[in-house]
């Protein structure tokens, strides 16, 4: 729960940081503050005790709590809204055929990476580990988290590309 919070603290301080040399978008800055707000959510509950996922589960007879879904897949969204701004202002690509598919697979990385963390915190606190994971005994929880995490990049990418687009074009 504490790296969780903790990227969100880091992330706010680069945000005011960079502010003055390269703001990011008021859209983008929107996301950044709402996935935080649910990593924060879950830092504070733990993911797996989230009260109105525990209704949800409760209500449907789901076998766990997947709050955790959802900060997974706000974890392929958002990353997936800041690589696209970034590479579009500072130009990082200029042949756009790979353009979408190298947003996704940085997203991608950065869910996998995140994963290998969760695993060496989870080896090095001993038995606290699966409550940290919050795995709630799904065996297939990190390949769902990192699947999850990929879908929000591409959604992003669907739904919010033109949206994005149009509010890079009015800085200039």
């Amino acid at each position: 729960m504490v790296l969780r919070s903790t990227s969100c603290i880091i992330g706010l301080v680069v945000l005011l940081v960079t502010y003055k040399n390269f703001s990011l978008l008021i859209l983008l800055m929107f996301f950044i503050l709402i996935h935080c707000y649910i990593l924060f959510l879950g830092g504070h509950y733990t993911y797996a005790e989230v009260p109105f996922f525990d209704w949800l589960k409760d209500t449907f007879e789901l076998s766990r709590n997947n709050y955790d879904k959802v900060g997974h897949f706000v974890q392929g969204f958002v990353p997936a809204m800041i690589t696209r701004e970034l590479f579009i202002r500072k130009s990082v690509i200029s042949n756009k055929s790979f353009f979408n598919f190298i947003i996704v697979s940085i997203c991608l990385a950065i869910s996998a990476a995140y994963e290998w963390i969760e695993w060496w915190v989870s080896l090095s606190t001993g038995e606290g580990g699966d409550a940290f994971l919050g795995t709630q005994g799904y065996i297939w929880d990190t390949q769902s988290d990192m699947l999850l995490a990929t879908i929000g990049a591409i959604c992003m990418l669907v739904f919010l590309s033109k949206r994005h687009d149009k509010a890079i074009s009015n800085l200039t």
